[in-house]
């Protein structure tokens, strides 16, 4: 594979015009060297100048896009040859690496070992359009065992773990939340919810009895219903809100994440002002997007190679990240294997991938 096609005038080559530099990626995707080669023509070129890349690979259409985005470079132009390939993409270079002004949170990676993601339950008593997990009502519930998440839950505590996020489905339609709350006592723990159902009876019970000490992470997309509405169902953003108000009124810690399709600073500025209403901190505020997982059928495309680890155990497998629950590519076993075990296999990925593939990974947070 060579970094430019011989015998040809770069500047004037191909159905893109006239770009400063031409790269053939072949069948190479994002993934296995393909944005190393990028990144190196990338360096050659002043800010502004159109880099021309040819590829033959069908992922690098939805893929190219995404590391762009992320780095701050501008794809302003796509070309195929066929409707089946290979294609021709225009890309500018940034002014600078700093990456682009966005309404989505960022974050540095979390060490593989801090944090583990659990999956209390599947079912729920929503079904949100975007929904990684497909949960809904009539989801089977796939509920986690107390018995074995506290085996999980202590081993990786004395493996040196902090932080454990239990999520779901609605992990307050578990009939033993408590329990699996009370497993994972040795870790700082976060439960993420709709808020909607625990206002009232035995799981006004279960909210009441958990220690102060469990942070509550509630699901709030807009700052009017119109767009929570439509996204997770009818007359669930006033339920959210009024969840808030009492995790509040108990004396819990509330985070808000907001999960949103597109780029609307209008709406999240909103949002904010919302949040300072409600005394949300800053610090307890997630504005994310969607992943093209599950229910969704657009979003961000995710994958081994494009995103940062976050261990997910279900009660039958562990995965590579919560927001993958649903994509058996994401699958690191059938069963929630033994703390070592899983983030061993986390580990010796990374180390296969190398740097080439850590190139293109993004921090997706869900937290």
């Amino acid at each position: 594979m060579t970094e430019s096609l011989p015998a040809v005038d770069l500047r004037e080559a191909g159905p893109l015009g006239q770009v400063a530099s031409l790269i053939d990626g072949g069948d190479m995707d994002c993934g296995s060297g393909l944005l190393l080669l990028i990144t190196r023509a990338m360096r050659r070129l002043s800010p502004g100048d159109l880099l021309g890349i040819r590829s033959a690979e069908p992922s690098v259409v939805t893929d190219l896009p995404v590391w762009a985005e992320l780095v701050g470079h501008d794809v302003t132009g796509e070309v195929a040859e066929t409707a089946d390939g290979p294609w021709w993409f225009a890309v500018r270079k940034a002014g600078s690496l700093a990456g682009p002004s966005t309404v989505f949170s960022l974050g540095s990676k979390t060490p593989v070992g801090h944090r583990l993601w659990a999956y209390t339950n599947f079912d729920c008593n929503l079904a949100c359009l975007y929904c990684c997990a497909e949960s809904s009502p009539k989801a089977d519930s796939r509920r986690l065992d107390p018995g074995v998440a506290k085996g999980i839950f202590d081993e990786f505590a004395a493996q040196g773990g902090r932080e454990l996020f239990l999520t779901g489905g609605e992990p307050f339609m578990h009939p033993e939340l408590g329990d699996l709350v009370d497993a994972g006592a040795a870790l700082e723990r976060t439960i993420l919810t709709n808020a909607m159902i625990f206002g009232r009876g035995r799981r006004r019970e279960t909210l009441e009895a958990l220690d102060r000490s469990v942070v509550l992470q509630v699901s709030l997309d807009s700052a009017t219903p119109d767009l929570h509405d439509r996204q997770r169902g009818t007359g669930s953003w006033a339920r959210a809100l009024d969840g808030i108000g009492l995790a509040k009124s108990l004396g819990f810690r509330v985070r808000v994440a907001a999960t949103m399709y597109d780029e609307d600073p209008v709406g999240v500025a909103a949002l904010h002002e919302r949040l300072n209403a409600e005394g949300i901190a800053q610090e307890d505020r997630v504005i994310r997007p969607v992943a093209q997982e599950g229910f969704a059928d657009t979003g961000i495309h995710v994958s081994i190679d494009t995103l940062e680890p976050e261990p997910t155990i279900t009660a039958d497998g562990a995965w590579w990240h919560p927001v993958a629950v649903t994509n058996p590519n994401m699958r690191i076993a059938d069963a929630p294997l033994s703390v070592e075990e899983i983030f061993g296999v986390v580990r010796d990925t990374l180390a296969v991938q190398g740097a080439a593939a850590a190139s293109g990974r993004e921090v997706f947070r869900c937290a």
